[in-house]
């Protein structure tokens, strides 16, 4: 396994959100961020590319844990309840299958009560060139 954290070190988009690495092993990620002002919809509830943007870097840590450069594919999100300021949301992302050429994701994303607030499976594309750190 390569460390994780200095990939999450190196992505300026989610750390710019407020996006953090919790924990991170072989096909495994979970990434963490409370919901502030600026992550707000003209609704007054957290905007979807948010939740979309945490799934998203749990899945591209995970995906990238086992030091091969991959890269989303495919990837689908459900949204289940609305988010609202103040709220903390957790994504963990979890290897369901692997072969040479492609890896397949199932990403959580959950308030801090356990209610699932989205759904999002990913594919992606392993190129087999070392990740660099």
């Amino acid at each position: 396994m390569i460390d994780v954290t200095a990939l999450a070190r190196r992505d300026s988009f989610a750390r710019d959100l407020g996006i953090e690495l919790v924990e991170a092993s072989l096909g495994r990620a979970v990434t963490c961020v409370t919901v502030a002002d600026r992550h707000l919809n003209f609704n007054g509830v957290c905007h979807g590319g948010l939740t979309f943007t945490l799934a998203d870097a749990a899945f591209g840590y995970a995906c990238n844990s086992q030091g091969v450069v991959s890269g989303s594919i495919d990837a689908h999100i459900v949204y289940s309840v609305a988010v609202r300021l103040g709220e903390a949301l957790t994504a963990t992302a979890v290897e369901i299958s692997r072969s040479s050429k492609a890896s397949n994701y199932r990403i959580d994303v959950v308030r801090a009560d356990g209610k699932l607030v989205a759904a999002m499976t990913g594919t992606a594309l392993i190129s087999g060139k070392p990740v660099t750190v």
